[in-house]
């Protein structure tokens, strides 16, 4: 039988994370009781923060109004809204939230008769609940750079990382720059992988994409870590072109704003991706040069491929694999490189072979393996 796991992450079904994707798989043959987001910041008084730990605290107390779920909950998956605090550093929280979080997490494990299952933690900030929860072995499944990521109070949270690093058995990184951070003797580097099937089979246009024109698009979190600057020249550089750009918005995009070629259409559901991705002429990673994107290994590079369409992305390291088949520019080039990858038609299914055996399937089997290792 396959060992059961205790998963701290994000909200369930509010994003498609690489942590959703493997358990949405792990999830199929195993007992997964999920923990939804113990938080990496403290909540300030503003609309959003205020509104977000309201509907939290109903979930977690009385059964408020669910997230609207993106990606589908596996039989065997169980989720925990925890009755916690979010206030990275502060000892009361901790404390607080430790008892009440691990008097949860004890009651699911007794409900389904589960035994040691295997504490994996995704956010740093579960580090001080895990000796509550009456598990087994620890993996610390680090897939960002959390002393960059945007929206975390990193002082806190950085030291929250290295108790997590030092209680963990195992620590699995997303990228090899986030591996380096870590023990090498317990480490190991699992990169992203990819919904293959649903990018690479053929989906039909979106209704809302703009038609007769060449299409440069992106979608993701419209965040600081895209260069909102660049895009904005390289539209001005082409305008026979439309850039459609989907996703919610989180910084700035004043710069975009009044070109006629620029479209943004919001976000978009996970499943609906391939309608766009694989009918517009160029998809774009138009990131900037930060710590984070240093760190990163965007789950949408894959996507990307899968689908076959030519890629314009400015250099990153998790780029490396895929140079060959990426055209990479820079904010002076940007606009020249999307009209000549356009130009050329070669490579499609290259670019499909090159992350066929990537699938979330095929990590997920990774992992399930070092689970029962442990």
């Amino acid at each position: 039988m396959a060992r059961s796991v205790v998963v701290f992450g994000e909200d369930w079904g509010g994003h498609p994370s690489s942590t959703q994707h493997l358990f949405r798989r792990l999830g199929e043959d195993r007992d997964v009781v999920w923990v939804n987001s113990l938080g990496l910041r403290r909540p300030t008084l503003t609309r959003r923060d205020i509104v977000r730990a309201v509907t939290k605290i109903q979930k977690a107390v009385v059964g408020g109004p669910q997230t609207k779920k993106v990606i589908a909950k596996p039989s065997r998956l169980t989720t925990i809204d925890p009755r916690a605090i979010s206030w990275p550093g502060n000892r009361l929280a901790a404390a607080v939230t430790r008892l009440a979080v691990g008097a949860q997490v004890r009651t699911a494990l007794a409900q389904r008769r589960l035994h040691k299952p295997v504490l994996w933690a995704s956010l740093p900030s579960a580090v001080s609940v895990l000796d509550a929860c009456g598990g087994g072995p620890v993996i610390y499944y680090c897939g960002d750079d959390f002393s960059a990521l945007a929206g975390v109070d990193h002082t806190p949270v950085r030291l929250l990382e290295s108790q997590l690093v030092a209680r963990a058995d195992v620590v699995i990184a997303a990228s090899d720059e986030l591996a380096s951070r870590f023990p090498r003797g317990k480490t190991l580097t699992l990169p992203h992988g990819v919904d293959f099937e649903l990018f690479s089979e053929a989906a039909p246009r979106a209704s809302d994409l703009p038609v007769g024109r060449p299409i440069a698009g992106f979608y993701g979190s419209v965040a600081e870590w895209l260069d909102i600057d660049m895009i904005a020249q390289a539209a001005r550089a082409l305008p026979g072109w439309d850039f459609v750009i989907i996703g919610n918005i989180e910084t700035d995009v004043g710069p975009l704003l009044g070109l006629p070629n620029v479209r943004l259409l919001g976000p978009r559901p996970h499943a609906e991706l391939p309608r766009y991705v694989q009918h517009w002429t160029v998809s774009l990673l138009p990131f900037r040069d930060t710590a984070q994107i240093r760190a990163c290994n965007p789950l949408k590079l894959r996507e990307y491929l899968a689908a076959g369409t030519p890629v314009v992305s400015t250099d990153f390291p998790a780029l490396t694999p895929y140079k060959h088949l990426v055209a990479v520019g820079d904010p002076a080039s940007f606009g020249s490189v999307i009209r000549q990858a356009a130009d050329d038609p070669s490579f499609h299914q290259a670019r499909k072979l090159a992350v066929a055996t990537e699938s979330w399937s095929a990590r997920a089997k990774i992992v399930a393996d070092l689970m029962e290792s442990l």
